[in-house]
């Protein structure tokens, strides 16, 4: 499951409960570029340096340190497209 821009948003509290609950080894983020900028880039033309944002969020919600997202989820992302 890919997790974008949205998870930052204040009422996306369902999608940060699904953070919570699924396993890091099925995550992945993206930015949805050009569209849905994650906060605080709300309102601006997305773009994939803000992937960042997508990601802190994950570790603020799980309780992890972001290092551990950014290696899960670049692991995850070599997997799954033969990189």
């Amino acid at each position: 499951m890919s997790f974008s821009g949205i998870v930052t948003f204040k009422n996306e509290e369902p999608l940060r409960d699904g953070v919570r609950h699924l396993p890091l080894d099925r995550m992945l983020v993206e930015t949805d570029s050009p569209y849905l900028a994650p906060v605080p880039h709300r309102g601006k033309r997305n773009e994939p340096a803000f992937v960042l944002q997508v990601a802190e969020t994950i570790a603020s919600v799980r309780e992890i340190p972001l290092e551990d997202v950014i290696h899960a989820t670049s692991q995850n992302a070599h997997a799954l497209f033969g990189i």
